[in-house]
C-alpha cells in the first residue's frame, strides 16, 4: 500500500481528469490542462491538515449536490484541508438558457401578484429574468455531469497524492539512513569517552582531595573505594548507549510504516518526537564535543523529517 501526501491539485470535466502536484521541478505551482467542454468544471485542492477539512464552492443551480459531493470526497481522504470547486461553463449559446413560454408566463404572474400587494416593487430585469430561467432550468444531465467530473477530479487527486507520497518516502528513507550513519559513527565513541571522562574525574577527586587534607583524616583505601564508586555513578550518568539503542529501534519502526503505507501520517509524527527526544538526551548527556556535534547533525537531519511528515496524510 502506498503512503499519500496531503499536497495535491486535481480538476476534471465530465469524462476527462489531469491531476498536478502542488508545484513543478522548479516549484512553481503547475497550470491545470483540462480540456476545453461544455458543462461542469471540478477543482480540488489539498493542503495538509490534522483532521479532513473540507470546504465547498458551488453554483447557486447545483448547491442542492453538496451533501452528496461531501459524502464522495469524504469517502476517498481522511486527512487534508480540501477545497472543492465546481464551475459551470459553455460556449455563447449555451452560456445563458433560451427562456421557455411557459416559465415566461409563470414569472409574469408572480410580478404580478408581488406588485398587486407592492405597488412600488420595481420591475423585473432582462438579467434578472434570464437568471431566474437559468436556476429554474438547470437540466437533470448537468448534476450528473458535475457528480461524475467530482468522481474524475477524486481520482485525479489521489493519484496525485500518491505521487507526491512517494517523493516524500524517498526523502523520508534517505534521512533515516543518514540518522544510522550518525548512530553508527557514535557508538565507538561512547566506551572511549566514557573512560576518559572516568579518569579526568578521579584526577578531579585526588586533587581536592589533597587540596582539603582529607587523606590525612581518612584512609587511603577507604577513599579509593569512594573515589571508584563516585566514577561508576558518574560513568552511568554519561552513558548514552540505550538512548542509541532507542533511535535504533524508532528507525526500525519508521522504515516499517513506511513500507506498510496506508494512513500513517499520525504514526509518523509520534516517531518523529521519540526521535527527537532521544536525540535531545543524546545532547545533553554527551561528555565529549564530537557526540555533541553528531547530536546537533541528528537533530538536523529530525526537523527536516518532521516537516516532509506533516504532509503525510
Amino acid at each position: 500500500m502506498a503512503v499519500y501526501s496531503m499536497t495535491g491539485y486535481a480538476s476534471a470535466s465530465p469524462g476527462t481528469q489531469t491531476a498536478n502536484l502542488a508545484g513543478g521541478e522548479d516549484g512553481a505551482p503547475t497550470a491545470p490542462k483540462t480540456s476545453a467542454s461544455d458543462g461542469v468544471v471540478a477543482e480540488l485542492r489539498s493542503v495538509n491538515g490534522r483532521f479532513l477539512d473540507l470546504s465547498m464552492r458551488l453554483p447557486d443551480e447545483l448547491r442542492g449536490l453538496e451533501p452528496v459531493l461531501r459524502e464522495l470526497v469524504s469517502a476517498a481522504f481522511r486527512r487534508g484541508k480540501i477545497e472543492l470547486r465546481l464551475s459551470t461553463r459553455g460556449d455563447g449559446e449555451t452560456a445563458w438558457p433560451q427562456p421557455q413560454w411557459e416559465q415566461l408566463h409563470r414569472l409574469s404572474r408572480l410580478e404580478d401578484s408581488v406588485r398587486s400587494w407592492l405597488p412600488e416593487a420595481k420591475a423585473l430585469s432582462v438579467h434578472e429574468v434570464l437568471q431566474w430561467c437559468k436556476s429554474a432550468g438547470v437540466p437533470e444531465r448537468r448534476e450528473e455531469a458535475a457528480v461524475d467530473a467530482v468522481r474524475g477530479a477524486i481520482a485525479g487527486l489521489r493519484e496525485a497524492r500518491e505521487r507526491e507520497g512517494v517523493r516524500l518516502t524517498d526523502v523520508l528513507l534517505e534521512r533515516v539512513s543518514r540518522l544510522r550513519e550518525l548512530a553508527a559513527q557514535a557508538e565507538p565513541l561512547v566506551p572511549v569517552v566514557i573512560q576518559r571522562q572516568q579518569q579526568r574525574f578521579l584526577d578531579r577527586w585526588n586533587a581536592a582531595l589533597e587540596a582539603t587534607g582529607a587523606t590525612q583524616a581518612i584512609s587511603r583505601d577507604t577513599l579509593h573505594e569512594r573515589a571508584l564508586n563516585e566514577a561508576a555513578a558518574f560513568a552511568i550518568r554519561i552513558d548514552v548507549a540505550e538512548e542509541l539503542a532507542r533511535l535504533r529501534s524508532h528507525l526500525d519502526e519508521i522504515t516499517r510504516v513506511l513500507e506498510r503505507g496506508g494512513e500513517a501520517g499520525k504514526r509518523l509524527d509520534f516517531l518523529i518526537q521519540e526521535l527527537l527526544r532521544e536525540a535531545n538526551t543524546l545532547g545533553s548527556k554527551a561528555a565529549a564535543l564530537e557526540l555533541t556535534n553528531i547530536s546537533v547533525e541528528m537533530k538536523v537531519a529530525i526537523e527536516q523529517m518532521r516537516e516532509q511528515v506533516q504532509n503525510i496524510e
